[in-house]
């Protein structure tokens, strides 16, 4: 659909059946309720998570048909205030921002700087402000300490690696498989990057994540899991940190007892759920800030709206390069 003549209507991707490629329809523009807020969406980033929600298969359940995906969008309010906002669309029942309209809870908005590019906040999102609170708050950076973001060449692995940096880490290595993917972690300000395989046994892997470090690791930021997790964990000094966010490499890892008693280690989960509103608004307007200022940004792709079909299927096949932002029509 392009704009049309309706201005009650409205493009929308919609999930129609769980697994099934999603469709670009026409519809209402929604109304807000009591305590609801509209916002006119910009931009949308298209999320492996917006995927896994409409497989049906997320450990939170099927959600109900049909309905607009989009756990996160950026756009502006009726006065024109640019916001980013989340929903809990797959998740709970509602829609969500790949569409031209959505409406949230009045108090969910985070208002953006007036110079914010939209498309770059849409694709740092909640990749970014998981970086950022695995960094920090859970995993507890501290100034001059040696950080090791393993898939740094994914969205949340970019940002890991120069939100460390603003944070303040003394040296940030970054851990990545393909050429691109080294490519992006040194263009983000990696120190030293390793490349890794498959293939690569723990303690060979561990000795190399040492070499570029210069020494033992204080904090890892870890969205794989599996073989890595474990190479990291052998290469952290005493008192030292691993905090998984993901397990796209291995659902499981064998860990043994005496490496982690051996360093006194710390083995930490984090998932965005954990945060309370008032600390993602508080991420967010953080992420926003250096992106504006220029001091943070991710590889990422900008296609319209009318496209998401053929996005989706580009994101489930693991095809895109970087993060697949959608923008509906003006």
């Amino acid at each position: 659909m392009t704009a049309g003549s309706d201005p009650a209507s409205m493009p929308a991707v919609v999930v129609t059946g769980h697994g099934a490629p999603p469709e670009v329809v026409t519809r209402p523009r929604p109304v807000p309720a009591d305590g609801e807020v509209r916002v006119r969406v910009t931009a949308a980033p298209l999320t492996p998570l917006d995927l896994l929600c409409a497989s049906g298969t997320s450990y939170l359940g099927a959600p109900a048909l049909p309905y607009v995906p989009g756990v996160q969008g950026v756009g502006t309010l009726d006065d024109g205030t640019p916001v980013w906002f989340p929903t809990r669309a797959g998740m709970a029942p509602g829609d969500g921002g790949l569409a031209g309209y959505a409406v949230v809870p009045a108090a969910d908005p985070v208002p953006l700087p007036p110079d914010a590019d939209h498309h770059l906040v849409a694709a740092l999102g909640l990749s970014a402000v998981a970086a950022w609170a695995a960094l920090t708050l859970r995993g507890g950076l501290r100034p001059g300490e040696v950080v090791l973001v393993l898939a740094a060449g994914g969205t949340v692995g970019q940002a890991a690696v120069q939100l460390a940096r603003l944070a303040g880490a003394g040296r940030v290595v970054a851990a990545c498989r393909s050429d691109a993917a080294a490519y992006s972690a040194r263009r983000c300000g990696a120190d030293a990057v390793v490349r890794f395989t498959a293939t690569d046994e723990p303690g060979t892997l561990a000795r190399r994540f040492r070499q570029a470090a210069d020494g033992p690791v204080d904090l890892v930021l870890d969205p794989l899991f599996g073989v890595p997790a474990v190479a990291a964990l052998r290469a952290l000094a005493p008192g030292g940190r691993l905090v998984n966010l993901g397990g796209s490499a291995a659902p499981s890892a064998t860990i043994d007892s005496a490496t982690l008693r051996g360093g006194s280690l710390r083995l930490l989960g984090y998932t965005n759920n954990e945060l309370t509103p008032a600390e993602r608004a508080t991420a967010v307007t953080l992420v926003a800030g250096h992106a504006a200022a220029g001091r943070l940004t991710v590889t990422h792709q900008v296609r319209p709206l009318a496209e998401a079909v053929e996005a989706w299927a580009d994101q489930r096949a693991g095809t895109t390069a970087g993060r697949l932002v959608l923008v509906p029509p003006d």
